[in-house]
């Protein structure tokens, strides 16, 4: 009765969130009265952009408890396996080249390659360690932050947007080209945010360990090559086209599992909802509360950091 009463709850609130954040603004909307420009504005600017952190707080949510679940680690997340980086390394070689319009390809393309690399690195004798797992996660987002860096003293006329994509940003310029593949990325995210929760048991088991799982009829390696593919292409998708937010894979697992327990077949789904109105809600403040607009990756951190503190101590 309790997590049901949660969920529901929780859907109140992203729907409460995602009204708010779709009529407010620099200019606010009355969808009852809508002219030419405010239409544009709707459906050519705010409703993609709340679209995009729907999304985007979906699969970083996910994949965070994903990641956590299966790696029995609760640090465990998309930035900290390279991943992020990976897609944003693409993302700034496409505003380097001067194709803005290819970041969400090249970013894709850098996410698949993070992916391939850092299993190869933790592949000994066919079988993928979690400790390994993790240790060239680190070493290739380190690798790869030193890349950006060493592209940003060379190309210093692009900093400003080079640093939109490191902090994280919802404010991408929608051609008709770009809101396209926005509506395909959402399509494919919500199918593999769904194909996930179908192994929620598996993880379960997972999170007890690699023999316990073994012993119990999961084929451990196989479980988690999906699972660490799955969540990693879905994040590339979503950071190609948002840059690195850091913290929500982090720490919304964290408040689900507070909430509702370890039970990835209701931690999961909560995590999905909580993730995209916590983005959302950040993303509004960041275009609403000040003069300038503030990168969301920025809000993010201001909320999170604080929150993360708060469990270390608690723990």
């Amino acid at each position: 009765m309790k997590n049901k009463f949660i969920l529901i709850f929780s859907l109140v609130l992203f729907v409460l969130v995602i009204i708010v954040s779709l009529l407010t603004g620099s200019v606010d909307i009355d969808l009852l009265s809508l002219n030419e420009i405010t239409s544009k504005i709707f459906f050519g600017i705010r409703l993609p952009r709340v679209v995009l952190g729907i999304i985007t707080g979906m699969v970083l949510a996910t994949s965070g408890g994903v990641l956590q679940g299966m790696l029995n680690n609760p640090l465990a997340e998309p930035y900290l396996l390279g991943i992020s980086s990976g897609a944003a390394l693409g993302s700034i070689i496409a505003i380097i080249l001067k194709k803005v319009y290819l970041m969400p390809i090249l970013g894709f393309v850098g996410a698949i390659l993070t992916i391939f690399l850092v299993w190869q690195l933790a592949k000994s004798r066919k079988i993928v360690e979690r400790t390994k797992l993790i240790l060239a996660g680190i070493i290739l987002n380190l690798f790869f932050s030193a890349l950006i860096a060493l592209l940003m003293s060379f190309f210093q006329r692009e900093l400003g947007q080079i640093f939109s994509v490191l902090m994280g940003n919802l404010n991408y310029i929608f051609s008709q080209f770009s809101i396209n593949i926005l509506w395909l990325i959402s399509i494919i995210s919500l199918v593999g945010v769904i194909l996930i929760n179908l192994f929620a048991n598996r993880i379960n088991i997972l999170s007890l360990g690699d023999y316990t799982a073994d012993s119990l009829g999961v084929d451990v390696q196989t479980t988690r090559k999906i699972l660490f593919v799955l969540s990693s292409l879905l994040v590339g998708l979503v950071v190609s086209f948002t840059g690195i937010i850091g913290f929500v894979g982090l720490i919304i697992p964290h408040i689900s599992r507070m909430l509702i327990g370890n039970d990835n077949r209701l931690l999961l789904p909560l995590s999905a909802i909580l993730g995209s109105t916590f983005l959302v809600f950040c993303d509004t403040i960041a275009r609403t509360l000040f003069i300038i607009e503030l990168p969301v990756g920025v809000v993010t951190a201001l909320f999170g950091a604080p929150f993360f503190i708060y469990l270390l101590k608690k723990s």
